[in-house]
């Protein structure tokens, strides 16, 4: 099928190969000139055939409600907007709204796999009416991973974006734990080896998971992670988790510790943060802040 991809960034543009292997035709368009394959929004638009589908994969917010503003005076009565991008699932019942006015169909995908994506996979949450789904399903199964599972039509308008919100919140608390029991074997004199004894949990143990892999290659790279600065934001996904909770009382102590944590790491150099830091930026690429001069 015909795919138009809008954000090509280090998400976006992996995408766009993963999706191309998989014998599908992209034409994306980002505003960096030097990725794009179109120079605008109606261009892209021009060179798909209708029905068109049209994935937007840029940052929440602003960015994404302008974009879609503009495809839904582009596109047609039958076309489709799916938003892979980190959306509030709140935002995608008013986005799938205002398109469905026009007669353009609108799904939320969930997308989680990181920088690792173009080679593993990325696990799809996405969230629509079935015949909307089924028009995107090829575009699914080329980014999902090659194993079973990694791809679920979650619900209705928005249970993607809840899905994926609330597995970055089960995220938060998992790295959290690493980090903590991380500071604590760092802390005892009587451990003298901390990254073999991560390195030994990667076999038999019941924790054994793709964040503790991360966690030890983190560490082969920077031992006692000196070259960073324990300072780790939050993407927004933690706090709408903790508000979700509220919402529908149902209680998240670890989940909502662990974003506190975060916060904690915005006002001190926390060795907490250090690792989850570090852990970030292996599994995203997120950005992560050096040591200050003459700090460890």
């Amino acid at each position: 099928m015909e795919l138009g991809l809008v954000g090509l960034g280090k998400m976006g543009g992996n995408m766009r190969e993963r999706i191309r292997r998989g014998g599908h035709t992209v034409i994306g368009y980002d505003r960096n000139p030097d990725v794009a394959d179109v120079n605008s929004l109606e261009e892209l638009v021009r060179k798909l055939t209708g029905p068109r589908v049209v994935w937007v994969m840029v940052p929440a917010g602003e960015a994404t409600q302008t974009t879609i503003d503009a495809l839904a005076e582009l596109l047609s009565p039958g076309d489709i907007v799916v938003d892979g991008g980190n959306s509030r699932w709140t935002d995608d019942e008013k986005h799938a709204e205002e398109l469905a006015a026009k007669g353009i169909g609108f799904v939320d995908c969930g997308v989680s796999g990181g920088v690792w994506g173009l080679e593993n996979g990325y696990a799809l949450m996405y969230g629509g009416d079935a015949e909307h789904v089924a028009k995107v399903q090829p575009v699914f199964d080329a980014l999902k991973p090659e194993s079973e599972f990694g791809s679920v039509h979650a619900g209705k308008v928005g249970a993607g974006h809840f899905a994926k919100m609330v597995h970055n919140g089960i995220e938060y608390a998992m790295m959290q734990a690493f980090a903590e029991g991380w500071e604590l074997l760092e802390a005892v004199d009587s451990v003298t080896d901390v990254r073999e004894v991560f390195r030994s949990w990667q076999e038999g143990t019941v924790i054994r998971s793709w964040l503790l892999d991360l966690a030890v290659k983190a560490l082969d790279g920077d031992e006692h992670l000196d070259k960073l600065r324990g300072v780790a934001a939050d993407s927004g996904e933690g706090r709408w988790t903790v508000e979700a909770a509220i919402d529908n009382a149902v209680p998240l102590p670890a989940i909502t510790a662990s974003l506190f944590a975060r916060f904690t790491s915005q006002q001190e150099d926390s060795p907490q943060m250090k690792m989850v830091a570090a852990l970030r930026n292996q599994f995203g690429g997120h950005a992560v802040e050096g040591a200050a001069e003459g700090t460890k």
